[in-house]
């Protein structure tokens, strides 16, 4: 009797906790399906990448908040960035000719097992239709551009690319990989697999991605500006992520959970950090600072330098088509 009274009187205080806190309760958010993690991207960056991924979390520690050229705030946490406002670009408090060790670290490269300490973001997007998008966004703290007749175009700190999979009742449809400004989509059938997954290519410097290896030009005529990828080390998303869940008629971001080391900070980092509007690197230089040329290219002008890219919250995640650019959306039925 006594274990039944213990037992009853535990019940009723577990009762009277949850219906005390409504508000943890609505705010606990669903993780992430089995089926996403099942049919997550595995990603080959090149064999010789130098600009490997990074954490966001590190990354933040090495950029001041600017806006036209002036510090706005003495620092930077991932608590805290959604304060800043769109115009605001973070940057690097080195000197990035000289190539900081934070740039050029070794420590985000994937080892064996695709394992990588950079965590990749999950952002999960319901959608009529039975639709749910999966976007897994990758991270680099420097973007190295491809040179054109030997002349480097395009660097900027802080680098966000982005692969996604359509699913649409629990099954997968899509894929679509962003590189640059664009990017392609195919059917979930047609794409190349690895152990049942979708395969990507990331190319060396410039991290846009590619469901082929190879040589994939762009941008210029005549094969002027081409990114390389290999089958190099492959780097697994699920072993080390942090998810969260999108409201696209809110714009709201709720945390879904995390996966490898990241589990352990994300309760703390929080959500918030996806709503900065502003730019992750620096903006561009103006010339001759740290060697900043600029030069007309056909209709183009490109410059060494360019300004660091927005984050996932500007990559159009309540999209209809799949592309990131919807209008002439096309979904290749073949590699």
């Amino acid at each position: 009797m006594v274990g039944f009274a213990l037992q009853a009187l535990s019940a009723l205080l577990l009762t009277l906790s949850v219906a005390a806190s409504p508000v943890r309760v609505k705010k606990r958010a669903d993780p992430v399906p089995s089926f996403v993690l099942a049919n997550a991207p595995l990603a080959h960056l090149y064999s010789k990448e130098q600009w490997w991924p990074s954490d966001i979390s590190v990354h933040v520690q090495h950029v001041v908040p600017e806006v036209n050229f002036a510090s706005v705030a003495p620092s930077v946490t991932l608590q805290n960035i959604s304060s800043l406002g769109s115009d605001v670009f973070l940057t690097s408090k080195d000197d990035v000719t000289d190539q900081p060790d934070w740039i050029t670290s070794v420590v985000g490269k994937p080892d064996a097992d695709g394992l990588s300490s950079a965590p990749v973001t999950i952002v999960l997007v319901n959608k009529p239709g039975g639709i749910l998008d999966a976007f897994f966004f990758y991270f680099y703290s420097y973007d190295h551009g491809g040179k054109v007749l030997g002349i480097e175009f395009g660097d900027h700190v802080g680098d966000w690319e982005h692969t996604m999979v359509r699913f649409t009742n629990g099954a997968p449809t899509a894929f679509y990989l962003s590189a640059h400004s664009g990017g392609s989509a195919y059917t979930f059938a047609a794409t190349e697999k690895t152990n049942g997954r979708p395969t990507a290519y990331i190319g060396v410097g410039t991290h846009a991605n590619y469901a082929s290896s190879g040589q994939h030009c762009h941008d210029l005529p005549g094969d002027l500006l081409c990114d390389q990828t290999d089958a190099g080390p492959i780097w697994d998303p699920a072993l080390n992520y942090r998810a969260f869940w999108f409201d696209n008629s809110t714009q709201t971001f709720t945390v879904a959970g995390g996966g490898g080391a990241a589990a352990n900070v994300i309760s703390s980092e929080g959500a918030s950090w996806l709503s900065f509007q502003g730019k992750w690197g620096d903006e561009q230089y103006d010339f001759l600072e740290h060697g900043q040329y600029c030069l007309e290219l056909g209709s183009l002008e490109e410059c060494r330098f360019s300004s660091g890219p927005t984050g996932p919250i500007a990559k159009n995640l309540g999209r209809a088509a799949v592309c990131q650019k919807e209008d002439g959306c096309t979904i290749a039925t073949s590699l």
